[in-house]
């Protein structure tokens, strides 16, 4: 195993404040229910409630499976736990587990659209908790068991699997299992293993490591071959003490005692129980090129520098983000259940485990799309010992895991629906996912790899200081506070902020040592504009926007980030004069509006109020190149109030002639138009027009003019429900960002990655 410097790694560092703070503001915890239908009208009343449902209502009670039809249980999980195992915080109760139970809610919906709510119930008899959630059966479409202790939790999944017609999943167990065998099939193929022969010792007896040696088991390893340990040492035949029928069924014939014992010679460790449970000298007695997986949380069995420094040749994996290779259920268990609600399974089986074991596994022997390539410590993975899972925010695995899920569901014989296009499947999993977050997730990822240092011309504000202490506090850089020191110290101890910390650093304007140099380059730049001398000065002296873009434009700083406290044009006329385009480009703005279940670039936002048709053409190739670095291949449609010559005008003929201009260029990215939004955004009304050469639905959206880019995007984030980010500026030669005034800090904070990550 290569060497690992740690200091190379991404961390996430989230104090105590920040995450209490986090789940207080606005609404507090972390979910919210609003209808899928209008209702708007009396009529919309009338045939939501009374008289309308009662139809609904009598034909569920005919064929109860219509239910999946009029109602949300087929996209419904119910999230349960008695928290008697929060995380790797023990047994804290019931309404302690609320806020991890509510995070599962969230990422179901995040990483698969499905809906889930939380469920927490207050006892620790397994009679209890097991005639509590078997009557909710008709709300759910599956049910998801969590933070359950052992052996408690094998009882209730199994009884509950046997009490109800949907699933019954305990992610604790099988998601850990799941993702480990993805990983484990990958390393023993990089390894040249055979899994019929390979010799496997885990180490804990707890849920996720019962579940890990069954599935292997299920998946073909021969149980002469795995030796499970627990605190006492080898579960062997014969042994008494500290035994359950769970671990009785997996103990095996061997004449090892202990966990250094059972090690010498193994091909593969799974590490399921806590920090140091291996020594350098067990790692030493395995066979050459060991598969070491030690996903103790937080803290695993042994680590990767570890590993490092005792040998070389070792293949690992822990259940950390901040290590190559992590074991992470996310990656498992929305996609398990995405897959067994659209067929109505009425089970998840060992089939169905298999097939997405396999997928995983599958997906990460293929290359990756652009938009994991920044997340992965800014590398492109390549299938090998430092990536053999995939990362979570990989965008193919809404298309692929449950579709491995379906088809094993049906052809096992639990699934009561049977879907007979695939591709098609794949399709509709692909556009309901909202991929902004994972690009994101990416981005910050990208940053923190190489972390930059970030001008934040407004730091008197306090919403400017807690995002730049965000900022610093992710670790995407050092915050540069531009401002009057004691007002921003001021401001700080008004909003309990700590200025004493790594990260962040006052750059006070009126003693730094570079006005001067300052000063004598703003001149230069602005002396054949009619500036004189002084007002160079009185720029620098005076105004943050100028310094910071100065410090910008002379590599004291690597970006910026500004306008909370002034109207977008007047910060970009700013920084304009200190900072040009870059050569072949032109300045542009370009939003991103969060739509549901697509992410959409529309342009221009910020800069062009009428574009001429080079403008538009312009705008077009600069708009299409930040989706592509952003991870999406670009689809352009080129928008006006007419479709294909319908009706004619004025303004159409300028996009007509755009799209004319980029034929002429030969740009490399779909584009088409003009075109109105309906037939840009929508499938069907596009293909009223085969001639289109769109491949689909647009994901770029280039307005004929700033002020319906302008309206169009407001009216989104207003009455849509859609989120609106930037606009983010593109075209500067220096990475500047521009926020809206009045931005949250974690607008700021965005703007201020995508400053670090060079969106300009």
């Amino acid at each position: 195993m290569p060497d690992i410097d740690k200091k190379d790694r991404p961390v996430t560092s989230v104090t105590d404040q920040e995450a209490l703070e986090f789940h207080a503001m606005g609404r507090p915890g972390k979910l919210e229910i609003n209808p899928t239908k209008p209702m708007a009208t009396q009529r919309d009343l009338s045939l939501a409630y009374s008289p309308g449902v009662a139809v609904p209502v009598k034909a569920i009670a005919a064929d109860p499976q219509t239910a999946y039809d009029y109602t949300a249980r087929g996209n419904m999980v119910a999230v349960i736990s008695n928290g008697t195992a929060i995380l790797g915080l023990g047994n804290l109760g019931a309404l302690a587990s609320k806020p991890v139970m509510e995070g599962k809610s969230v990422l179901f919906k995040r990483f698969a659209d499905v809906d889930s709510i939380d469920l927490e119930i207050d006892t620790e008899n397994v009679d209890e908790f097991i005639n509590c959630v078997r009557f909710l059966g008709p709300s759910f479409g599956g049910i998801n068991l969590e933070d359950i202790k052992a052996p408690d939790c094998f009882v209730i999944e199994s009884r509950l699997r046997e009490l109800m017609d949907i699933p019954v999943f305990h992610d604790d167990q099988h998601g850990t299992a799941i993702i480990a065998a993805a990983g484990l099939i990958n390393a023993l193929e990089l390894t040249g293993r055979d899994l019929k022969t390979t010799k496997l010792v885990c180490n804990g007896a707890g849920a996720a490591a019962i579940a890990c040696v069954e599935l292997v088991k299920a998946m073909g390893f021969a149980p002469e071959n795995i030796i499970l340990c627990d605190t006492k040492g080898v579960i062997y035949q014969g042994r008494t003490e500290g035994m359950n029928q769970w671990k009785s069924a997996h103990a095996a014939k061997t004449e090892a005692r202990t966990l250094e014992e059972a090690m010498k010679g193994a091909d593969v460790i799974f590490g399921l129980s806590q920090k140091g449970a291996f020594s350098a000298k067990m790692i030493r007695s395995m066979a050459d090129r060991p598969i070491i997986f030690a996903m103790a949380n937080p803290d695993p069995e042994i680590t990767p520098e570890e590993v490092a420094r005792i040998r070389d040749d070792a293949i690992m994996a822990t259940g950390r983000s901040d290590y190559p290779n992590q074991v992470n259920n996310v990656l498992g268990f929305p996609y398990i259940f995405r897959g067994a609600l659209d067929v109505r399974a009425s089970t998840i089986n060992d089939a169905m485990k298999i097939a997405a074991v396999k997928a995983l596994a599958n997906l990460a022997r293929e290359d990756v799309p652009d938009d994991v390539v920044a997340a992965y410590q800014g590398n492109r993975p390549r299938f090998g010992p430092q990536y053999i899972i995939p990362v979570p925010f990989d965008p193919r695995l809404i298309s692929a895991i449950p579709v491995a899920v379906a088809e094993a569901a049906i052809e096992s014989g639990v699934a009561r629906k049977v879907i007979t296009d695939m591709a098609g499947y794949a399709r509709e999993l692909s556009a309901r996912r909202d991929p902004i977050a994972s690009t994101l997730a990416s981005l910050y990822e990208r940053v923190r790899r190489r972390p930059k240092r970030i001008v934040f011309a407004e730091a008197e504000e306090e919403q400017v200081l807690r995002a730049a202490l965000s900022y610093a506090n992710q670790q995407l850089g050092t915050a540069l506070l531009l401002g009057r020191e004691d007002l921003i110290r001021a401001t700080a101890e008004r909003a309990g902020i700590d200025l004493n910390r790594p990260g962040l650093e006052i750059v006070n304007a009126r003693i730094s040592t570079r006005v001067e140099a300052y000063i004598d380059y703003l001149y230069a730049r602005l002396q054949r504009q009619g500036y004189l001398h002084r007002d160079a000065q009185r720029l620098i002296h005076n105004d943050r926007n100028h310094f910071a873009a100065t410090m910008v434009a002379l590599g004291d700083a690597d970006g910026m980030v500004t306008g909370i406290t002034r109207n977008y044009s007047t910060a970009l006329e700013d920084v304009r004069r200190c900072i040009d385009e870059k050569p072949g480009h032109r300045v542009i703005g370009v939003s991103l509006a969060l739509c549901r279940g697509r992410t959409v670039f529309v342009a221009d936002t910020a800069v062009h109020d009428m574009p001429t048709a080079e403008q538009l053409a312009d705008i077009a190739e600069e708009a299409a190149g930040l989706a592509r670095r952003m991870g999406y291949p670009p689809r352009v449609a080129m928008l006006a109030y007419s479709t294909f010559g319908h009706p004619s005008g004025e303004r159409s003929e300028r996009v007509r002639e755009a799209v004319k201009i980029l034929d002429r260029r030969r740009v490399d990215f779909e584009y088409d138009g003009e075109m109105a939004a309906d037939v840009a955004l929508n499938r069907k009304v596009m293909e009223q027009y085969p001639f289109c050469r769109l491949s689909g639905p647009a994901n770029v959206l280039v307005m004929p003019a700033f002020h319906s880019a302008s309206i169009s995007t407001k009216m989104l984030q207003e009455l849509g429900g859609s989120t609106v980010i930037g606009p983010i500026l593109v075209g500067l030669d220096k990475p500047v960002q521009i926020t809206s005034m009045g931005a949250k800090d974690s607008d700021i904070v965005n703007m201020a990655a995508i400053a670090a990550y060079g969106g300009s």
